[in-house]
């Protein structure tokens, strides 16, 4: 894993880039606390200067870090899974479980999430960053998703935010922690499927419309 952030995007500079990743190697290797702006700047090879051009502080940058992951990943499945409103409903959200728990189960998402719980004690902003910047996000454009789901009577959410929660919380189940304490091997493909399947089969008996 190159680090946290293993991110593209077509406006990227190359230095900014360069930002990113190193940030990502020192937070991952030293954790949060232990990897200051200078460190940062000598990594990517980048003056101060262009550093605070692009991140106007050590919490900004690990925030966009932990924006533009989220939007590769579970933004990304919400956005696939708004774009295909005419096929059938559990079909969508059962290709969005599986996006959004290869997501969880990713090495640089799970990076993320160690960083934060090892720090978070000394660094209280640190969890507010990540939430906002994560899973915050990701939650709220999943529960407008369901929202206009209902709204449209392919889904029966009268509380879409509790609705959100569930599938979200189903979908962070014995893979996802597993994997981020490292026991045992990585989950298989067709764990991956079948935990999706058997997490849309419980919502949806809770929130179908027909």
């Amino acid at each position: 894993m190159s680090g946290l952030a293993d991110v593209r995007t077509d406006n990227d500079s190359p230095k900014r880039l360069a930002v990113l990743e190193a940030a990502g190697r020192l937070f991952v290797t030293h954790g949060y606390g232990a990897v200051s702006m200078d460190v940062i700047a000598r990594e990517a090879g980048v003056s101060k200067a262009t550093l605070y051009a692009h991140f106007a502080s050590k919490d900004r940058l690990f925030a966009t870090i932990i924006t533009e992951a989220c939007h590769q990943g579970v933004a990304a499945a919400t956005q696939l899974a708004a774009a295909e409103a005419g096929t059938d409903i559990r079909a969508v959200l059962t290709g969005l479980g599986g996006r959004v728990l290869r997501f969880l189960l990713a090495p640089r998402t799970l990076a993320i999430h160690r960083v934060v719980i090892a720090e978070v004690a000394r660094f209280p902003e640190l969890g507010a960053v990540f939430y906002e910047n994560g899973p915050g996000r990701s939650r709220g454009q999943f529960t407008a998703w369901l929202q206009r789901q209902t709204a449209i009577g392919r889904l029966a959410a009268a509380d879409p935010d509790l609705a959100a929660d569930q599938f979200l919380g189903m979908l962070r189940g014995n893979l996802y922690h597993r994997a981020l304490l490292g026991i045992g091997p990585p989950a298989t493909q067709d764990e991956i499927d079948s935990a999706a399947v058997a997490t849309v089969d419980t919502f949806l008996r809770a929130y179908s419309a027909a």
